[in-house]
């Protein structure tokens, strides 16, 4: 198959099988002149950039319901928009997400710049966001590479080299089927196909509409394709979470603007290092005086590193805390919730 008949056959495909995405205007609309939010398609593709669909949609409807516009975000609080973003990960996403979105609201009136390079000037938008707004929402033909894409290219193509050194291939290989033509739904149509069809594991390939052309298929294990590096193990650290509590409130301290988890609440902690905590040291860092107890331990999963949370509760009163009633505890990040509802559990 040549490009163009590649193109024309994965289109129209798409025409039929394209997802109903909550931020997504679909392939029939767009064709009757409907344009995507800028802001909709924005805040999707940075809520996706370390979760999936099913998980970000809850998060983007309760984003747009509460901030329907990004002069709206912009104007929020800190604090809120980060106890709105626990669970999606990667703190810093949302920090540069209030930061983008007061730069659109004070140095663009809060329009969102049309072009690949307005975007890219945007604080926190990376070469991969900035293409796909501007292929998304501005009909830009800009080359849109996430995962999906780079797996679709390594399967079409059979790229041997492995992944992370077959980059820059892939993107070229991507780069050279973008054409002027519809290309908004031509990026939607590649990340939809690698989503829903050329899977990582258990490709579907006989409902894929480039069988045709496809060299990974012809090799009679396009699963085998992208070839990949072994990983590294990801280290493992330790640490001490305290659970503080006064009645039916619970000690949460305010993590520092910088660095992991940055600006968030938390439970207090140690510091968090390669050898486990001894029952002493463990005890020397809490935020207070007390009867510590051992309540258990959680184990948890970050993208460079593994942790374990030695857990220690105590009932008593310390400075400089943010006391907050149990039943709020829903906004801490993954890790502090983790720990706080193991803790809590099994407290008399």
């Amino acid at each position: 198959m040549t490009p163009e008949q590649i193109r024309a056959a994965l289109l129209a495909w798409y025409d039929s099988a394209a997802r109903e995405l909550a931020w997504r205007v679909g392939p029939g609309d767009h064709a009757q002149g409907v344009r995507a939010d800028p802001y909709r398609v924005w805040l999707s593709e940075v809520m996706l950039q370390q979760t999936t669909v099913p998980h970000a949609t809850p998060y983007f409807l309760k984003f747009t319901a509460r901030w329907p516009t990004v002069s709206d975000l912009a104007a929020e609080e800190d604090g809120e928009v980060m106890a709105a973003w626990a669970g999606l990960g990667y703190y810093a996403r949302a920090r540069n997400l209030l930061a983008c979105a007061r730069a659109v609201a004070r140095d663009h009136g809060g329009v969102f710049p049309d072009t690949e390079e307005g975007l890219r000037a945007l604080p926190g938008l990376g070469p991969y966001t900035a293409a796909a707004v501007g292929a998304i929402a501005f009909d830009r033909p800009t080359n849109v590479v996430d995962g999906n894409v780079e797996r679709v290219m390594a399967r079409l193509f059979a790229v041997e080299t492995p992944l992370p050194d077959a980059k820059p291939k892939l993107k070229a290989l991507a780069a050279g089927l973008v054409r002027d033509e519809r290309p908004g739904d031509w990026a939607q149509a590649l990340m939809d196909l690698g989503a829903t069809v050329c899977r990582p594991k258990s490709p579907l390939c006989d409902r894929c509409p480039l069988t045709g052309a496809c060299a990974g298929l012809a090799t009679g294990a396009p699963e085998s394709f992208p070839r990949k590096t072994a990983r590294a193990e990801r280290p493992h650290r330790h640490g001490v979470a305290y659970i503080l509590t006064r009645g039916d409130q619970v000690a949460l301290v305010r993590r520092p603007p910088k660095g992991l988890l940055g600006g968030m609440l938390a439970l207090p902690t140690s510091d968090w290092r390669t050898a486990p905590f001894s029952s002493a040291e463990a005890r020397a860092s809490a935020p207070a005086a007390g009867n510590w107890r051992p309540v258990g331990e959680v184990e948890h999963g970050f993208t460079h590193f593994t942790l374990t949370l030695t857990l220690l509760w105590a009932e008593g009163d310390a400075e400089g805390v943010i006391w907050s009633p149990r039943r709020d505890l829903d906004a801490l990040p993954s890790v502090f919730l983790k720990a706080a509802k193991v803790g809590l559990s099994i407290l008399p």
